[in-house]
């Protein structure tokens, strides 16, 4: 689930609560796959907005609020293992996956616990 730099937090947040799911990606201008994912948006995120600019923040731009640090991500090819421990180093809960230039997925903390719970019982 992607949306665009320049829509709303409002949006975002309806977005996210629509699609039931804690994060989206963000991209650069618009939601097209052919834009560039420029960074993530969480439900953190929005709560942080309103703790901090009150309900008009709900009116500002996403890209006002994501990071400008280079975009953490992996690939489709990275152990879970290895997935956690970046999202551990960075203290981020949700990571897209980006093969050869292109986003694929977000994974998220819960999946990797999922995934560590799945294995565990089939073993």
């Amino acid at each position: 689930m992607a949306i665009g730099s320049n829509e709303t937090v409002s949006i975002a947040a309806n977005l996210m609560y629509a699609s039931n799911v804690g994060a989206l990606v963000v991209r650069s201008a618009s939601r097209s796959k052919d834009a560039a994912v420029v960074g993530m948006f969480s439900e953190r995120d929005v709560v942080a907005v309103i703790a901090e600019r009150g309900t008009n923040g709900l009116a500002m731009k996403v890209a006002q609020f994501i990071s400008p640090r280079p975009l953490v991500s992996c690939n489709s090819q990275d152990a879970l293992t290895d997935v956690e421990r970046l999202m551990a180093r960075h203290g981020i809960r949700h990571i897209p996956v980006i093969d050869n230039g292109r986003l694929v997925g977000v994974v998220s903390m819960r999946d990797i616990t999922l995934a560590f719970e799945e294995a565990a019982c089939a073993a």
